[in-house]
């Protein structure tokens, strides 16, 4: 994650690089929640094992997870008691930082002349619309041409919310009348940028929940649609998740994924109580690449996934 500091005003202190404000912020500055001090001088028995896993499992970890990251401790541990509470953080990080390695992958936008179509998806709360502006701020200011595309139309407040991001970032919004095809904005928008030159679309989606039939086929016909512009749109289909939601995170990610096959996760409001410990369990659940989290409401609280980061936040409490 690349911290996104800047020139302060005289006299003022310094904004905290994005790495220090994850772990200030992730879990209100607790990381996982995991104490590890009360181990020391202790081996891995199964007494230690059966608290371990109780408090990884009330950090959202879950059960085949916390299963995978014992089994790392043991290995880096080994035999020996326990020498110091750093050494088991240290060894908490590297097995935590395994595990979510794999799906550290930036997202790539090519800039070959051909739009770039981003299709976000999510709930209703989970931060789709906000993500959408503080992305477009991030590609504007990297030299990328931007274009965003009101695809929720259910709710005429969220086509006002895209379309006031698209004025604070000078960017164009495709927009219909609220209770428009969502397919056939999205459509529009991908074929005006075609025409423009665009190099990323972003293209909002009303907000569903994952067992909702209708909408879910829905959200398969604006995917169905892109393609008959350009067969490899969207090139993105990135889910929007909310950190707070434990467990139905999960659940989210794994019935989105089967509906429409996801290329990215983005992962939310970590400032908001959210654990960190479901972005392990999708991880180890889920072939699907991270790509951001988000820690505020701020743009620069928006950042590029960082797995040795994000398990250092993790593992070693930020206040």
């Amino acid at each position: 994650m690349r911290a996104m500091t800047g020139p302060s005003a005289a006299g003022s202190v310094p904004r905290p690089g994005f790495f220090q404000r994850l772990k200030q912020k992730l879990n209100q500055g607790l990381g996982l929640g995991v104490a590890l001090d009360w181990i020391v001088g202790r081996k891995l028995d199964a007494t230690v094992v059966a608290e371990l896993e109780e408090q990884l499992l009330r950090a959202d970890v879950g059960l085949e997870t916390t299963d995978r990251v014992i089994e790392g401790l043991k290995k880096r541990i080994g035999r020996d008691a326990v020498a110091d509470a750093e050494g088991a953080r240290a060894a908490l990080q590297a097995t935590l930082a395994d595990l979510l390695r794999p799906r550290a992958q930036p997202l790539v936008i090519p800039r070959d002349g051909t739009p770039f179509l981003v299709l976000m998806i999510g709930v209703n709360g989970s931060g789709k619309t906000t993500t959408i502006g503080k992305l477009a701020r991030r590609y504007k200011a990297e030299g990328l041409k931007v274009m965003l595309a009101a695809g929720d139309t259910y709710r005429a407040a969220a086509i006002e919310q895209l379309q006031a991001w698209g004025t604070r970032n000078d960017v164009p919004v495709v927009a219909q009348q609220p209770g428009a095809d969502s397919a056939a904005v999205v459509f529009d928008a991908l074929q005006a940028a075609q025409a423009r030159k665009v190099d990323v679309v972003l293209a909002d989606t009303a907000g569903r929940l994952q067992n909702q039939a209708g909408l879910m086929a829905e959200l398969a016909k604006v995917v169905r649609v892109c393609g008959r512009l350009d067969p490899a749109a969207p090139h993105e289909k990135m889910l929007v998740l909310d950190a707070s939601l434990g467990q139905n995170a999960v659940n989210q990610a794994l019935q989105f994924h089967e509906a429409v096959g996801l290329t990215g996760i983005t992962m939310t409001k970590l400032d908001g109580g959210g654990k960190g410990g479901v972005l392990l369990q999708i991880a180890d659940r889920l072939d699907v690449p991270f790509r951001y989290v988000g820690v505020g409401e701020d743009a620069a609280d928006l950042d590029v996934f960082d797995a040795d980061q994000f398990a250092a936040a993790l593992a070693q409490p930020g206040r």
